[in-house]
Formats: structure tokens, sequence, C-alpha cells
């Protein structure tokens, strides 16, 4: 396709895509390989808290950051701007949702500088893929925007050159993820799932919490392996009969122990979502924030309405959500998850 055919087909108007954050619902991680990753078997789920990110045509490549306003569920107050510290969102070349715009530039040609907005939704650095899901949404905004129509796989394969979950967020919903969660096969639920987020009051480093499973690992407290197994069945089987109990019982995330010994009061908090009532609590991928499955959306209410009673913060969600998806103007303040 040559530049004028790609410009033809796009908009001249700005395009704003949403993308998902996630939860790992089995997180099962092997040994540090050769390449510096470890080879991981991941059970995703894409939550309704999200991220959007507005492509802008502009005379120059740039990004700017906002908090993204939360609607209240019937039945709570309104809540104001999301509970989203931006100050840890890079502003530069550094950013994945710039990287991922300037990357699909590259590969198809278009070329046509933009202005990325990201409103944020997801919690930074909290465990949720946020980054990644601002590089998913950065790859189907610009899509549109320059028409170069690329499939979902193909723009999932150019996201996994940017971080291993940006194909997942491209997608959403459930999968299975293995390698190092970029290579993904859907999993069927019919059931919505019901969470409640309780985001940390600061962030864990990726690298600092893999460096200290490792630490684990070697000491002997953790045992590492990324092979199918009963726990895979126990979620597969869960997320089959829509059964929230079941689905508790088997949520497991290799990295819990590092995240908790590097942030111990990541277990009070994982301990007060249980006593609150919730029937499952992990912490999301490598922390620190708090996923608690809950039994429905009237539950997770009254789950997040206790944790609030003591103090801490709290966010409503439900999946499986859809992938990076374009929204059009009259859907783009509808569909906001809840917080505190």
């Amino acid at each position: 396709m040559s530049r004028a055919d790609v410009h033809a087909r796009g908009r001249s108007r700005p395009v704003t895509a949403r993308a998902p954050a996630k939860v790992n619902l089995l997180l099962q991680s092997g040994p540090r390989r050769a390449d510096g990753y470890h080879e991981l078997l991941t059970v995703f789920q894409a939550l309704s808290l999200a991220d959007d990110v507005t492509a802008a045509p502009a005379p120059e490549w740039g990004v700017s950051v906002e908090a993204a306003p939360r609607a209240a569920a019937p039945g709570e107050h309104s809540t104001g701007p999301a509970l989203v510290d931006l100050s840890g969102v890079p502003l530069d070349e550094t950013n994945l949702a710039l990287q991922a715009a300037l990357l699909l530039a590259r590969e198809t040609g278009a070329g046509s500088p933009v202005h990325l907005t990201i409103r944020k939704g997801v919690p930074v650095a909290g465990g949720m893929a946020g980054g990644s899901a601002d590089a998913a949404a950065a790859l189907v905004a610009c899509d549109a925007l320059w028409g170069t129509g690329l499939a979902l796989d193909d723009l999932a394969e150019l996201g996994a050159e940017l971080g291993s979950d940006v194909p997942f967020a491209v997608h959403g919903r459930t999968a299975v993820g293995t390698g190092r969660g970029e290579r993904l096969v859907p999993v069927l639920t019919s059931a919505t799932w019901a969470w409640v987020l309780v985001p940390a009051g600061h962030e864990l480093s990726t690298p600092k919490v893999y460096a200290e499973f490792d630490a684990l690992v070697a000491a002997g407290r953790v045992q590492a392996g990324a092979e199918p197994g009963e726990r895979l069945r126990a979620v597969e089987a869960a997320l089959r009969a829509g059964d929230p109990r079941a689905l508790g019982a088997a949520l497991g995330n290799d990295l819990e122990a590092a995240a908790c010994s590097l942030a111990p009061a990541l277990t009070e908090t994982l301990a007060a979502g249980r006593a609150a009532g919730a029937v499952g609590a992990i912490v999301s991928g490598s922390g620190p924030t708090v996923a608690l499955l809950t039994e429905s959306t009237r539950h997770a209410r009254t789950v997040a309405e206790r944790l609030r009673a003591q103090g801490r913060r709290a966010l409503t969600a439900v999946a499986p959500a859809p992938g990076a998806h374009v929204l059009e103007p009259v859907l783009a303040s509808v569909g906001r998850p809840t917080g505190e």
C-alpha cells in the first residue's frame, strides 16, 4: 500500500481507543531464561477498568496524560477523578503508547505525526498492565486514524515487540498466555466476573519483584515451574462452570510471595479482602494492586464498601472485557468502572 493510499483511507479527526487492565487468574513462572525473561504460564482476564488513548494529527510527535473521570455505580457516590498517580507516566520516547505509534508508523509507512492523549483509569505500576493497555490502545487508534487496516493479530504481533502483555491488551477477554505471556489461546467463559481492586499507595518495580522471586527460588522458599497441570485445569474448569467460589480457590500467583516480601503490607491487604467477604484474593501480576474476586456485582460493592470503611481505596470492575477497540464519540463517556 502506498503512502497516498494509506492517507486516503485514514481519518482527519482524532480517534480514541480504549484498552483494558488485566488480572492474572493464574501466574506460574519458571526460572530466568538465557534471554533474561522468565518462561510463563498464565491465565489473563481483561477488566472493565481501562485506559483511553486519543490519537490526533499534530505537527510533531507528542504525548500527554490526564486522569480519567470515573462514574459511580447506582447507589454509590460520585468519585471525581480516578485514583491514579500520574507522576510515574513518562512523557518522552520511553512512553509505551508513543513507542507503539512510532512502531506502527515505521511498519506501515503512514508516518504522519500524532499527539497522544492518555486518560488513565488503570493504576500506574500496579501489576495491571496499564502501560501495555496504553500501547494497545495507541496501536488501534493510530491504525484507525491512518487507515492502515491491520488485523488485530498483526497489531498484537507488533505489540509483542513492545511488551509481553501488549498482545493480550489488544485481544482482551480471557486467555492462556505462554512464553513471555505473548502467545495466547482464548479461554471461553460465559459468566460475568465481579472484582474489587485495592491499589497500593506505592509502586513495585516488576524487575525487582522478579529478582526477589529468583532469590526466593534459589533459597528453596518458592518453587519455579511453568508447566500446565492441576492448577491450570482447576482455573479452566471454574471458568467453564461460571463458579466464583471455585475460581477463587483456584487463583494462584507465583510472584505473590516476592511481592509480599518487598511490600509486607500486601499480606495485610489480602487478609482484609478475605475478611471483607471476597471469595478469592490475589496480588495482581507483580503487584502491588490486590485483586479480590466476589460472587456478583452487588457483592463487589459490599466488599468495596467494607474496605473503604477501613480507609482503604477500592475500585470495582467486571470481566471479561473486550480488548483494544475504537470508541465512537457517543460511547466515549460510558463504560467507566466505579471508584471510591
